[in-house]
């Protein structure tokens, strides 16, 4: 596993700060740690035999869990009491070095390794059903002959519709080793018997690139989720196509990517850049300055790049956009990124479980650290809704820099660039206001307008059919009033209403969302994003961009 890593979301670093020597806990940490797993024999002592006169005294932490252990009024879970030691420990350093427990670390390991074993369906859990929504493109249950709509009832003779279904029992169920079988009993839309499936797990691909086409003859088009261990070969093969299909402009989209793997995001850059230049380094009390530099002439260097970021922008995402804005290779639009510029190095434990210590920040090539404010004094939870209620999200004029945080690119255009934490975009858009309506935000996150989105595709195939192609789709469908009058009785029936004209204000983006889940449930996420697109005030300001993209590559 890649021990030098940028991590998802959230992170944060004050470099004028003194800081502990990141030795001394972690030394604690694994102290105890050895004590409990591998065997340390400590002298049958009680508490107060503790040395505690002594600052530096690694048993004291072991001595404490086993006195705990020995005299506490009820039972202990000596692992928790463990567990918990450790994550005190770590969250008191940064925000961003943390303890994950052997579950945690599978699941990160899954979504950075880009991968995991299983049949290959997405699925929906739907009137305390499992729906099938898709099955993965010459994955195991296409193979078997699975189809959208198939509703699983049962897997290897266990019935698993019910109140009590949820996704993590499905996921259970579901999931196994590659090469191992599962049996399951599928109820399909016009079949008057249950079908029978036995289905051969395989190794099932995690995108990370959602989305990729041309949005016109010249520009193309590409998001990016995440920086996993595929995320450099889905990225370049995208826009090799992109460029095979006529591409001379790209818009890279980069919102809401927490970030992820390092070596990634510098592959990426690199092919932007020619031989030799500088891409980020890292500098840290312990660990002295290393950088990073293109090892040779990108393939996409005569390309025309946009880059857009937002405040959910985050480690990965912020390190592609800085290296690309202070070379002059990119203009960026959007709001400033979420600053989160720690380097955390990984450690795996002896019980499958790991650590994460930052021990270093990063900075892009200007030498703009990445690492916006931490400390005990900083609501850092709290920074999305402070950058709302100053303004910064909704107003350009209400950024401000001091002239220390002036830096200036490097590529020969001069543009002033800006430090303090995050990327500030060259171009800035405010944050819609209709994402902020709670009433949206409920509709939205809670299901039903993808179940609505998914019983229509599924009672509709055959009118959806009648589209050639996604293209087609986006420009001829139209989501109806009546639609939303029947997506809106649904939400009324889970306790979610508004007044009228509130639901004035959201409907047409309500609109938006529902067509852009049909488009996905018939076609693909291509289809979908072509959608959202049209109605997105980011994109469109990216669109500006490229058609005049020397007057912006040159603005001030």
């Amino acid at each position: 596993m890649n021990n030098e890593r940028v991590d998802k979301i959230e992170a944060a670093a004050d470099p004028n700060k003194k800081r502990p020597s990141a030795l001394q806990p972690i030394f604690f940490a694994l102290t105890l740690i050895g004590g409990m797993f591998i065997g340390t024999n400590l002298d049958d002592q009680n508490l107060l035999s503790v040395k505690t006169g002594t600052e530096e005294n690694p048993n004291k932490l072991v001595s404490l869990i086993d006195f705990i252990e020995d005299n506490y009024v009820d039972s202990v879970d000596k692992k928790k009491l463990i567990d918990d030691a450790i994550e005190s420990i770590l969250k008191n350093l940064d925000p961003h070095s943390y303890y994950m427990n052997p579950e945690d670390l599978a699941d990160a390991q899954e979504q950075l390794e880009g991968k995991f074993d299983g049949i290959g369906v997405e699925f929906l859990i739907l009137r305390d059903s499992l729906m099938v929504v898709k099955t993965v493109p010459g994955g195991p249950s296409e193979q078997a002959g699975l189809k959208a709509g198939d509703r699983i009832v049962m897997v290897e003779g266990q019935e698993i519709s019910g109140k009590e279904l949820d996704s993590d029992k499905a996921q259970k169920l579901l999931k196994g080793k590659k090469g191992s079988g599962v049996n399951v009993t599928v109820k399909r839309l016009g079949e008057k018997n249950n079908l029978q499936f036995t289905i051969t797990r395989g190794s099932i691909p995690i995108e990370s690139v959602a989305a990729s086409f041309m949005v016109n003859d010249t520009t193309g088009y590409v998001k990016i989720d995440r920086f996993a261990q595929t995320t450099y070969d889905e990225f370049y093969e995208a826009t090799s196509n992109l460029q095979k299909s006529g591409a001379k402009k790209l818009i890279m989209d980069l919102r809401g990517n927490g970030g992820g793997l390092l070596d990634q995001a510098t592959r990426m850059i690199e092919e932007f850049l020619p031989k030799g230049k500088m891409i980020v380094y890292t500098e840290g009390t312990h660990q002295g300055r290393e950088e990073m530099k293109s090892s040779k002439t990108g393939d996409f260097i005569e390309m025309e790049v946009v880059v857009m970021i937002d405040q959910g922008s985050a480690s990965a995402s912020e390190i592609v956009a800085g290296a690309l804005q202070d070379w002059d290779r990119s203009v960026t639009v959007g709001r400033r990124s979420f600053g989160k510029g720690l380097v955390q190095h990984e450690i795996e434990l002896p019980d499958r479980s790991a650590l994460r210590l930052t021990v270093a920040r990063y900075y892009t090539p200007t030498g703009r650290c990445i690492q916006k404010p931490y400390g005990d004094s900083i609501d850092y939870a709290g920074d999305f809704h402070q950058r709302l209620i100053s303004g910064e999200l909704t107003s350009a004029d209400s950024i401000h820099f001091p002239d220390s945080l002036r830096f200036t690119t490097l590529g020969g255009k001069n543009r002033t660039v800006y430090g303090g934490g995050g990327i500030m975009p060259d171009i800035f858009v405010p944050i819609d206001s209709v994402y902020l309506n709670g009433v949206l935000g409920d509709l939205s996150y809670s299901g039903i307008v993808r179940e609505y989105a998914f019983d229509y595709t599924d009672g509709h195939r055959k009118d959806l059919s009648k589209y050639k192609n996604a293209q087609d789709f986006v420009k001829k469908f139209v989501v109806t009033d009546a639609m939303i009058a029947e997506l809106l009785k649904k939400a009324s029936d889970k306790g979610i209403k508004a007044q009228a004209s509130t639901l004035r204000k959201v409907t047409p983006e309500l609109k938006n969302r529902l067509k852009a889940q049909i488009a996905r449930h018939q076609f693909d996420d291509d289809a979908m994003f072509m959608v959202l697109l049209e109605a997105d005030k980011d994109f469109k300001q990216a669109m500006d961009v490229t058609k005049n993209y020397a007057k912006y590559a040159l603005a001030q």
